[in-house]
């Protein structure tokens, strides 16, 4: 009976310790030696992002100080040389500078641990795949009885063979005195989708919207397609170039000035810095040659920088603006935001 006994509990605690190990899926072994077992939710801008079972928040770890690295989920995996694969991630155990990709399509490939630019896990789940940032702003200036109120919501999702975004962002001033009140607006949002081609070439789709009491735009519709190239891609920096056609659709409140339709081209550039610390730096320019009006130039830009604090939240110190050497009768040729922001991502 006692043998009985003794059997049942060594089963048990087999099986204890094999459901531990099955809990435990992904693994990064560190310079110091440290081994951190959990799962691993992301590689992006030089930081890996890990949940473990002993800690309440997610660790993130400078993707340097990673010496190995094995996974049993299944990640979107992107190279400094423009490839794409999706499945597990093993370093080699003859090269630690080596890691073995089992991609679900092309079987196993081998990639140096430096060239690894992203890994982001890919569930069968919608949500899993869903990137969400919130940010909100508010000024309150008794002196002139000034009110600012800002607003900004980003998602995306990505897959394996695609990625899409989209953004809402509003900004409301009112001033009040004796004489007048003043409101001023400042609506935006978008919608776009990049096709991955192949290595670091895509194609891009996307429609912006602008709302603007400054040039008195009751709406800028801009819808556009063309082609891009990540012409750098490190761990520390990115930069984007796309060049297409567009269609510009603009209505005025302005009651002397008539609706526009116009056909152009445009320029763009994305360049992000994150080897910062704990601070990221995105810039983006993008020119609108009109093909249809004569001598007609825009365009927009913006500069952010956003510092991350624990638990994913973040300040965000933006630029962000348009100019139009051909605006409406009456309308200001510029129109920029300066704003300061505290937000969350997910």
């Amino acid at each position: 009976m006692m043998k009985f006994w003794k059997g049942n509990i060594l089963l048990l605690i087999i099986m204890m310790g094999f459901t531990e190990l099955s809990a435990q899926k992904d693994t990064l072994i560190m310079i110091s030696g440290e081994i951190l077992t959990g799962e691993i939710k992301l590689f992006d801008n030089g930081v890996v992002t890990i949940e473990t079972s002993y800690s309440d928040s997610n660790f993130k770890i400078e993707g340097d100080k990673v010496v190995r690295i094995s996974t049993v989920q299944q990640f979107v995996i992107i190279t400094a040389h423009g490839d794409r694969y999706f499945g597990t991630i093993t370093t080699s155990k003859n090269d630690p500078s080596i890691v073995l990709i089992n991609d679900t399509e092309k079987g196993e490939v081998s990639e140096s641990l430096e060239d690894i630019l992203f890994l982001k896990k890919i569930d069968p789940t919608f949500w899993s795949r869903v990137d969400l940032l919130i940010s909100i702003g508010y000024t309150l200036t008794k002196a002139n009885d000034n009110e600012q109120f800002i607003g900004n919501l980003e998602t995306g999702y990505v897959s394996s063979k695609f990625k899409s975004d989209l953004s809402f962002g509003i900004i409301r001033t009112f001033q009040e005195n004796d004489d007048n009140s003043t409101r001023t607006s400042r609506t935006t949002g978008g919608l776009g989708f990049l096709i991955f081609v192949v290595k670091d070439w895509f194609a891009v789709a996307r429609a912006d919207l602008l709302q603007s009491s400054e040039q008195q735009l009751n709406l800028r519709a801009i819808t556009k397609g063309g082609i891009g190239n990540y012409v750098v891609k490190t761990n520390r920096m990115n930069l984007g170039l796309a060049g297409g056609v567009a269609w510009n659709y603009e209505d005025y409140d302005n009651l002397t000035a008539k609706g526009r339709n116009s056909v152009e081209a445009f320029a763009a550039l994305d360049y992000i810095i994150f080897d910062l610390g704990d601070l990221d730096l995105l810039t983006k320019v993008i020119a609108y040659p009109s093909l249809t009006e004569s001598r007609r130039f825009r365009t927009d830009f913006s500069i952010n920088i956003k510092y991350e604090f624990k638990r994913d939240f973040f300040i965000n110190l933006g630029l962000s603006g348009n100019y139009d050497n051909q605006p409406a009768v009456g309308s200001s040729p510029t129109d920029y935001v300066l704003q300061t922001t505290f937000g969350w991502e997910l």
